[in-house]
């Protein structure tokens, strides 16, 4: 049985390289390429694809865990394949609960793409084993790992937004983005801004 594959990733040497890597995978055929998030939920949604293979940033438009959201949404649509350069809890809990069936780094071997693309085209979880090892350590000590939230907040503070500019992008009031800022120092052992944004980028808990 042919796998069929959508390519979606914003840069052509990426695309280019992925195809030259699956296209002599066995059972596997290229039918498009996205370069744009939209795009490759509008691809997806046409059904000519059993797996996506999608990466997490595109530039200033759709993010990458939002159209897999979206992919994902769909009953029988594709199974979205998490193909990126960042292994945060941030970014890996965000493409996890958006119904990811898979997430892999860049620099996987190619043997290790393949097999994950197969297992997810079988509707099984594919995880890189240094994710898997990320959510593991998350599950061992719940009390003090990061909720998907506070992560988020914490993220647009790494970013440099106000809590009144992160209350709108996340639509909380200001009084829950301060609450969610007391538990994010109280968690990583801080007392400013500054000092929970350093501690969570030497974690890997957020991008930089």
């Amino acid at each position: 049985m042919t796998i069929r594959l959508l390519l979606a990733d914003d840069h052509p040497v990426v695309r280019a390289g992925l195809r030259a890597v699956l296209e002599t995978e066995p059972g596997f055929e290229i039918v498009a390429e996205a370069a744009t998030a939209e795009r490759a939920v509008e691809l997806a949604a046409t059904g000519i694809a059993d797996v996506v293979l999608m990466d997490l940033q595109f530039g200033d438009g759709m993010h990458g865990s939002q159209a897999t959201a979206a992919i994902a949404a769909v009953a029988g649509g594709p199974r979205v394949l998490v193909l990126t350069t960042y292994d945060t809890d941030a970014d890996i809990l965000a493409a996890v609960e958006a119904g990811a069936s898979g997430y892999l780094l860049k620099d996987a071997p190619p043997e290790e793409l393949a097999a994950a693309v197969r297992t997810a085209a079988a509707g099984q979880s594919a995880l890189a084993p240094a994710v898997a090892h990320r959510l593991m350590d998350r599950m061992r000590t719940p009390a003090e790992s990061l909720t998907r939230r506070e992560l988020e907040v914490l993220q647009l503070v790494g970013d440099g937004l106000s809590n009144q500019q992160i209350s709108k992008e996340l639509f909380l009031s200001q009084a829950t983005v301060k609450s969610h800022l007391v538990h994010i120092y109280a968690k990583l052992g801080v007392d400013s801004r500054t000092s929970a944004v350093a501690a969570a980028t030497a974690r890997r808990l957020i991008r930089r």
